[in-house]
């Protein structure tokens, strides 16, 4: 089992010293990869559903450190942690311009991105940003998905899309991973399974559901049916990477149902969770250590660093 972690993107802890402090430890600990989340702007006010909590209300706030951006300072001061955008919301951002910048940061990297991709929820950022269509985001994301994967495979290149088109371009120097940097659809929708059945070298869905991580059995559900599209797409199942972004509670509070929460409770139960999404094929369980202050930040990693992976081992 791998394991990454998020990087701190708000708040009194989203800077360079806490972003650098986190990234280096979690680095030295042996955790995998850091996950940099995607905001630009925030509503004063929002009509629009948060997919994960109860009330779907999205906690707030207006302050956030742009994604390509830390994505750079990290890659600078690490060697060998993947950076991952978890998730970037594709329609955000110029596809050629977003090839360019991804292509970039894996060549100076050393071929170290992962792109974590999503179609996004808050349309009101939509609207300030000026993006393509709210309603049409789904077709948007497809349509630069491909773009991206030409862009790093072929020049000079031409595209006619719905949303985009250019002609007898270069877009070089090519990423340094090979064919392209690993595209990881985000989401749990059967839109995002099909997402990832058709384009994504991986699935990076959120475990917290409504502010409760899916246990188990509703995952290997999830899997089964990406199979299935897997299959019907003509790709092979075995070659998707399956990153599960879960949260790690402190406690073992039962959740509404009086049972315990999957990655609540002390090191044992903790672990013996990671082994049960181990079995039915999670390859990387990625969680969430941030606390009010980046020493408490670190010493939540240190600990599951030293309490729970040595339980669970390779």
């Amino acid at each position: 089992m791998r394991y990454g972690f998020y990087l701190p993107t708000r708040g009194p802890t989203a800077t360079r010293e806490g972003v650098l402090a986190l990234a280096r430890e979690g680095e030295r600990l042996g955790l995998h990869s850091a996950m940099i989340a995607d905001h630009i702007v925030f509503p004063v006010e929002s009509e629009s559903a948060y997919p994960y909590t109860v009330d779907r209300k999205h906690p707030g706030g207006g302050d956030a450190l742009e994604t390509f951006s830390i994505l750079g300072v990290v890659a600078g001061a690490t060697e060998k942690l993947r950076l991952v955008t978890s998730v970037l919301v594709l329609p955000y951002r110029n596809p050629v311009l977003t090839a360019k910048m991804v292509a970039s940061l894996d060549v100076l990297s050393g071929g170290r991105v992962t792109l974590g991709v999503g179609v996004g929820w808050l349309k009101e950022e939509f609207e300030a940003l000026d993006s393509p269509d709210f309603d049409r985001r789904g077709a948007v994301t497809d349509e630069w998905i491909a773009i991206f994967k030409q862009l790093w495979t072929r020049s000079p290149a031409s595209f006619a899309g719905q949303f985009y088109n250019y002609s007898n371009i270069r877009a070089e120097p090519f990423p340094r991973q090979k064919p392209h940097p690993p595209i990881w659809v985000g989401g749990h929708s059967r839109a995002a399974l099909r997402r990832t059945a058709r384009h994504g070298d991986g699935w990076h869905p959120v475990g917290a559901i409504a502010a409760s991580p899916l246990p188990p059995r509703e995952m290997r559900a999830h899997l089964d049916t990406l199979k299935r599209l897997t299959d019907a797409e003509g790709r092979d199942f075995s070659a998707l990477t399956i990153s599960y972004k879960a949260p790690l509670y402190d406690t073992g509070i039962p959740d509404r149902d009086g049972i315990r929460r999957s990655f609540s409770g002390g090191p044992d139960d903790i672990a013996g969770d990671i082994r049960s999404f181990a079995a039915i094929g999670v390859h990387e369980l990625i969680f969430d250590f941030r606390g009010e202050s980046i020493a408490e930040s670190i010493e939540r990693l240190q600990r599951f660093a030293a309490e729970v992976m040595p339980l669970v081992g390779e």
